[in-house]
């Protein structure tokens, strides 16, 4: 399916869209204003620190949602990831994994503080509203790869005290808590989805009322997460396994089971999981890291499971990561215009968000940070999508899931405490 749907787009529960207008000028400003009036949210975009690869940044080695990026592109909230990528679940490593979510923690605490008129801390669904209101942006704490947590329960509410508000299990490589759609070194399947310490975080989760992330989990740890959690889930950022078949991205079958759920699925705009690598990519990736002195990679085709790297110095590691970005196919905005048409007929349009994954790899022709976001709108629009399916798309499933988890916590909370 490519962009050319035609005047009408026939959506899941099988409405018409209103036509497309014809006139480019007349739909520029059509969209300039629904940007003006949306609530666009970002569900999950990455924290740059020292270090970060040079391919995180945009050409300017500037971040991809900076705070003029943000304005630019009329986000009202996103959600910066508090995450650690894969390595040695040893002591060493967990250790090493928490002290790099700790500085992620304080890098987005910190600029909270140095930006008050501009931004706010968000800490539920009602908070994201008053605060784009008040014409600021709304930040969410998000969690990603529990491997950073060891085996402690208890982590989970010191990182919600300190206004974690999403939370997803697993990066690449397993750990203690689930599998991972990209194993590296050890084997693919060890928990068979969740473990029992991830099947009891998912009640505390809900207990908390903490939005679960089921982006990076296996097939099975997805439908495991949907059975067991009593609220709406999330995948923060994924897409549609049957346009590209990728291990992150998300079966029929599990954006059926979201769409069960209540949940929601935020599409990202990663080119590897836009349009298919390349035959030869294995080999290339091979030779790549041949270059660097590293074994050939169990599973080539899994961007993110590098195993080794950290056996590099900070600036081989940057070098590296160039090299694998250069041999990445480019997606563009019509691919990833596709994927939101395709999950949208799949389970329909209340179903549907956005999650850029920014700062870590992301970024498409059209669409390469925050401020082009206008692009997206413009491009929805003409394909056939009602201002009304826009706002859904932009923000307002993301809020409903977050109030329907608010009150599975507050139903808990009621029950606990009635003698």
């Amino acid at each position: 399916m490519k962009s050319a749907l035609g005047a009408l787009l026939i959506c899941a529960c099988g409405a018409a869209h209103a036509a497309t207008p014809s006139n480019a000028t007349e739909l520029e400003a059509k969209a300039r204003v629904i940007d003006s009036r949306v609530l666009e949210i970002d569900a999950h975009t990455d924290v740059l620190l020292p270090g970060s690869p040079d391919a995180d940044y945009t050409p300017g080695h500037n971040s991809r949602t900076d705070l003029d990026n943000l304005t630019r592109g009329h986000i009202g909230a996103v959600a910066f990831a508090i995450a650690v990528g894969p390595g040695p679940r040893t002591p060493e490593g967990i250790r090493a994994a928490r002290a790099e979510a700790d500085a992620k923690l304080a890098w987005i605490q910190s600029f909270i503080k140095e930006h008050p008129d501009r931004v706010e801390l968000a800490l539920r669904a009602g908070d994201i509203e008053r605060i784009h209101a008040a014409g600021r942006i709304a930040i969410i704490e998000s969690f990603l790869n529990a491997r950073s947590l060891g085996a402690d329960l208890s982590a989970i509410d010191s990182f919600y005290k300190q206004g974690v508000r999403l939370f997803g299990f697993a990066h690449a490589g397993n750990n203690d808590w689930a599998d991972s759609s990209r194993p590296t070194g050890e084997p693919a399947v060890e928990h068979h989805g969740l473990s029992p310490l991830g099947r009891q975080a998912v009640a505390r989760l809900n207990a908390l009322g903490v939005i679960i992330d089921v982006s990076q989990l296996t097939s099975a740890g997805v439908l495991q997460t949907i059975a067991l959690s009593k609220a709406p889930v999330i995948a923060s950022h994924s897409d549609a396994r049957a346009l590209v078949d990728n291990t992150r991205n998300l079966s029929d079958a599990e954006l059926d089971a979201i769409k069960r759920n209540g949940g929601v699925v935020h599409v990202t705009p990663f080119s590897p999981y836009l349009r298919p690598l390349a035959a030869d990519f294995g080999s290339r990736v091979t030779a790549l890291r041949q270059k660097f002195g590293l074994p050939a990679p169990t599973h080539p085709g899994l961007i993110g499971a590098e195993a080794g790297i950290d056996t590099l110095s900070p600036g081989q590691q940057r070098l590296y990561f160039a090299g694998l970005s250069a041999l990445m196919p480019r997606a563009t905005l019509d691919d990833y215009v596709d994927q939101i048409d395709y999950i949208v007929r799949r389970i329909g349009i209340d179903c549907v968000g956005i999650g850029t994954d920014f700062n870590h790899g992301s970024g498409i022709v059209g669409f390469n940070d925050a401020s082009e976001a206008p692009n997206l709108t413009r491009e929805l629009l003409r394909r056939g999508y009602s201002e009304a399916d826009i706002r859904k798309i932009w923000g307002e499933n993301f809020l409903r899931v977050f109030r329907r988890v608010e009150a599975v916590a507050a139903a808990t909370t009621s029950r606990t405490q009635q003698p």
